[in-house]
């Protein structure tokens, strides 16, 4: 785990910090994107995070679930969580004002393998609300875009309504340093210009190569299991291939077992790992 002295409590596991909700934006129907910020400015100035790391955050007298960081790692004055309302905390969260008090423990995990990707080409591929983890990589390869080498996005989701940072997503489509492409499952208001179908459509637009080449993968578990098939297709190796198994969380610190998985915990050994890692495991789960 990389996450400051300053915000680790060697004695006490559990407990949080306090943070500041400074503002929500709407990104779809239940999804939204909130900021915070620390109440002690010291805490903020000291947060530090890799990309695909998650937190825990506590809404005092409703509980406590994790949520991957989904702004840039490169942002000192406050962070950002995306997240879609399904639940008693989330629908608290939700209706939330402006400078209310929660609190937070974290980040935990290991990210995605910024350093490993460094000089190599990029492959991001985001399926629904699976785009908010791999959100603050796709921005520190942009805020250092001269530190890496190509950068591939497909994303997709069920419909235009439900595609989450649609500015971000315009930019991304305009930028020449940037290949992007989306889809939607369907567009019943027939308001979407783009491609229609699931993810996989995409790679018959888009030329991967394998050579010096990572894939990142993030989405819903049905999604994985045909995306890993065309990465396979194209010869991509298993240890350059990174999912996130954002699941079963709730301690964060390896305690509480939930989030065991063969012999790894996702809170602790994860979110991120490799496809090889997560082959290995497969005759432990």
């Amino acid at each position: 785990m990389t996450y400051p002295v300053s915000l680790r409590h060697e004695k006490n596991a559990y407990q949080y910090n306090k943070a500041r909700l400074v503002r929500i934006t709407p990104q779809t129907p239940d999804t939204n994107l909130y900021t915070f910020e620390y109440v002690d400015p010291g805490i903020q100035k000291q947060f530090t995070f890799t990309p695909g790391q998650f937190i825990l955050l506590s809404i005092f007298g409703y509980g406590e679930a994790p949520f991957g960081i989904c702004s840039s790692p490169n942002k000192t004055d406050s962070f950002d969580l995306c997240i879609r309302s399904v639940g008693k905390l989330t629908n608290v969260l939700q209706n939330l004002n402006p400078d209310s008090v929660v609190g937070f423990r974290g980040p935990f995990g290991h990210g995605w393998p910024m350093d490993e990707v460094k000089g190599k080409n990029i492959v991001i591929i985001g399926g629904g609300i699976g785009l908010v983890p791999l959100r603050p990589a796709i921005l520190d390869v942009i805020e250092n875009r001269d530190n890496y080498g190509k950068l591939q996005i497909m994303y997709g989701a069920r419909c235009p309504e439900e595609l989450l940072f649609k500015d971000e997503l315009y930019l991304w489509g305009n930028r020449r340093d940037i290949e992007y492409v989306a889809t939607v499952d369907r567009d019943d208001e027939h308001c979407w210009a783009g491609n229609i179908g699931v993810v996989t459509v995409l790679f018959d637009r888009i030329n991967i190569s394998p050579k010096d080449t990572y894939a990142l993968v993030c989405g819903p578990p049905i999604m994985y299991k045909f995306v890993l098939r065309e990465l396979e297709k194209i010869g991509l190796p298993d240890d350059r291939v990174f999912l996130s198994l954002e699941r079963r969380m709730k301690c964060g610190v390896g305690h509480c077992s939930h989030c065991l998985v063969g012999s790894k915990f996702v809170c602790q050994d994860g979110p991120v790992f490799s496809y090889a890692e997560v082959k290995a495991q497969r005759g432990a789960v």
